[in-house]
């Protein structure tokens, strides 16, 4: 998931996490963000059953993308590994969950939502305000985190990924119409400068 840049507080993240890049690098090049159109983002992960070295490294190189890419939350099936993973980090440092599930949710919040699989749409979307979350980190202890607001919607956006659904799969006719035309225009136009870069979509 992404925000707008003037929405993220600028070094936020730097402060909290250390990457080891020598043991890294090596495999952030396998690790391209995939986009829409790429059929391993349609399809449900697999629920984890070991959480172990190689899971955390994943994990590690899944922050470091997103960092890069620069967004908020990343789901492995964003980089073509169907496992239910997600990274996230809203300025207190980067998070991982596993096998995560929403119990329960309640109210509206309408908030301009984009997608790193997505590059460049950003639009207005009505999702529940508040949930509660449960899952295990990556120690293997259970967590369960109420959420609201941004947090809440990420963990919603990211759950999406890992069932193999995009936000234009959210979206009435109508609206996927709209949403599917700019995304196409954004697509294939030439790349603009960079305070021209996102565009906003509102979709009622």
């Amino acid at each position: 998931m992404t925000v707008r840049r003037s929405e993220r507080t600028p070094g936020s993240a730097s402060k909290y996490w250390e990457p080891d890049i020598a043991s890294i690098a090596f495999h952030l090049m396998a690790h391209a963000i995939r986009t829409f159109g790429d059929p391993v983002l349609k399809t449900a992960a697999a629920t984890i059953t070991d959480v172990d070295g190689k899971l955390v490294r994943l994990a590690d190189e899944m922050v470091q993308v997103m960092y890069d890419a620069p967004g908020i939350g990343l789901a492995a099936p964003q980089i073509g590994v169907q496992k239910q993973l997600f990274v996230y980090d809203v300025g207190e440092g980067p998070h991982t969950l596993v096998n995560p599930t929403i119990a329960e949710s309640s109210g509206e919040w309408v908030y301009e939502e984009g997608c790193l699989s997505i590059p460049g749409l950003y639009v207005e979307m009505v999702r529940p305000k508040e949930v509660l979350l449960r899952g295990w980190d990556l120690d293997g202890n259970e967590v369960q985190i109420e959420a609201d607001d941004l947090l809440a919607r990420l963990f919603q956006h990211e759950l999406d990924h890992l069932h193999g659904v995009l936000m234009f799969d959210r979206m009435t006719p109508d609206q996927r119409k709209a949403a599917m035309k700019e995304y196409r225009r954004l697509r294939d136009e030439p790349p603009p400068a960079e305070s021209q870069r996102k565009r906003r979509l509102r979709l009622t």
